[in-house]
């Protein structure tokens, strides 16, 4: 590194730090990209002659995931509406696809909507606000995210009998908040705004009085659901220091001898290329004593995941969770991250977006595919928006347009972004970006509906099959 002298001081040349830049510059360049891209232009859904059918959409999915799973999988989707959007990320992509978006790429969860956000224990055991679950996770537009969740608002206020104003009311809460979080955290220090996080003292701060109890819940429930718990739940003693799962199919299931070997020398290989020598010491301090199949979500249905129960200290548990991770949903529509293994890429784009992460979160690869592995259910709590009162799914909105801001600022300048949602101070660009986003949300939730209907008629039909259960 070495140092130039000029009319201000020393200016050093550095790979590892960049250039001073005036904060309002910066921010004047993200307003300039309206004139390219007016925020009004995310108003804009169009459904193109091309557009993939619904059906055939689903069925193309249903490929390379296990056979016998796949009914359970469509009749989670036929479930509703919101079902469908949920199982249906790479849909979507492809309808975004072409869109007009401002150019600013970051690290997006790629199916931010409104289940997708929920409760789990920090590293100190506190438990935080986030998005979590990065299956479809990939570099870029982060419009793309937030009109997710806007649609998935819409779709979720529909279906709880919410009236439509409210509907999309919501919509419009969670791209003003958006807007908010970016324009406070571009004006905080860098590493204050790094640092910050949403946990229960920091909920308040969104206005969320109708939420107050909803949070005490789940917050109450989370911090039940740990590894004791899903041993209690799940398990029986099968010696007496030990237990074992039982067999609950299709949903928890034992498997071969063959796979439990892959799955153990798997976790061999992630404790060696993942984990620094402090936790891989923690680990070997717990022994193996039973591996099963356990089908999780909605959109993951299908694909292979295990858990693993580790016998600790005396009475201890701990349960890990291995499950594939299939290339993104949008892949097709994006340049290819840097990350070949797609387990490494969804660890990679969860740390871009979470302020703080599990301690265990690796990946590694059983039997030639990839996978992703982390403590099972560990303190998590998630609010289901189909099941809020009309006056708090706007309150729901709110927080999770924020949190979601939050996660996008972790790799795009969030001085840029804020000039670009916010426009001029002083000027009504700010209602018209809400404004585009709610348009956008409606329009897609009438589309979303209409997905639904044909898969729901293709099952009555027959040309698909499918088991209704609960989605986990």
């Amino acid at each position: 590194m070495s140092a130039t002298p000029d009319a201000d001081g020393p200016r050093f040349a550095s790979h590892v730090f960049g250039t001073w830049s005036d904060p309002l510059e910066v921010r004047a360049a993200g307003v300039a990209l309206r004139d390219k891209t007016p925020v009004s232009a995310c108003a804009e859904y169009t459904r193109r002659p091309d557009r993939p059918d619904p059906v055939a959409y689903v069925e193309a999915t249903n490929s390379g995931r296990v056979d016998e799973l796949v009914a359970l999988r469509v009749g989670r989707m036929v479930a509703s509406p919101f079902a469908f959007l949920r199982g249906s990320a790479g849909l979507m992509a492809a309808d975004l696809a072409g869109t007009p978006t401002s150019g600013i790429n970051a690290w997006i969860c790629g199916d931010a909507h409104a289940s997708n956000f929920g409760l789990y224990a920090s590293p100190e055991r506190r438990l935080v606000m986030d998005v979590n679950d990065f299956d479809e996770t990939v570099v870029g537009p982060w419009e793309w995210d937030l009109k997710r969740l806007a649609a998935s608002l819409v779709v979720a206020g529909r279906e709880a009998g919410v009236d439509e104003l409210r509907a999309r009311a919501a919509a419009s809460d969670a791209a003003r908040t958006y807007r908010a979080a970016l324009r406070e955290l571009a004006n905080m220090p860098i590493l204050d705004a790094y640092y910050l996080t949403t946990d229960e003292k920091t909920i308040d701060h969104f206005d969320v009085d109708q939420l107050g109890e909803v949070f005490k819940r789940i917050g109450k429930k989370a911090r039940k659901n740990t590894s004791r718990r899903v041993v209690e739940k799940f398990a029986e003693r099968a010696e007496r220091h030990h237990w074992r799962f039982v067999d609950d199919p299709p949903i928890l299931s034992h498997v071969s001898r063959a796979t439990e070997q892959a799955v153990l020398d798997g976790l061999e290989s992630y404790a060696e290329g993942c984990l620094d020598d402090e936790l891989r010491s923690l680990l070997a301090r717990y022994s193996v004593t039973d591996i099963a199949h356990r089908v999780v979500g909605l959109g993951s249905v299908g694909r292979r995941s295990f858990i693993v129960l580790l016998h600790g200290n005396g009475d201890d548990a701990l349960v890990l969770q291995v499950k594939e991770a299939g290339p993104s949903a949008l892949a097709p529509y994006v340049e290819a991250t840097p990350y070949s293994h797609n387990g490494e890429r969804v660890v990679r784009g969860q740390r871009w977006m979470q302020t703080v992460s599990d301690i265990l979160l690796g990946w590694t690869t059983v039997d030639g595919r990839p996978f992703l592995v982390r403590q099972f259910r560990d303190m998590k709590g998630t609010i289901d928006p189909v099941a809020l009162k009309p006056h708090q799914l706007d309150d729901y909105a709110r927080v999770v347009g924020a949190v979601l801001a939050r996660a996008h600022a972790q790799s795009a300048d969030p001085r840029l972004l804020s000039g670009y949602v916010d426009g001029v101070f002083g000027v009504a660009g700010g209602a018209e970006f809400d404004a585009a986003i709610t348009a956008f949300a409606v329009a897609y939730a009438d589309q979303t509906e209409a997905d639904h209907d044909a898969l729901a008629a293709a099952v009555r039909a027959g040309r698909l099959p499918a088991i209704l259960d609960a989605a986990d």
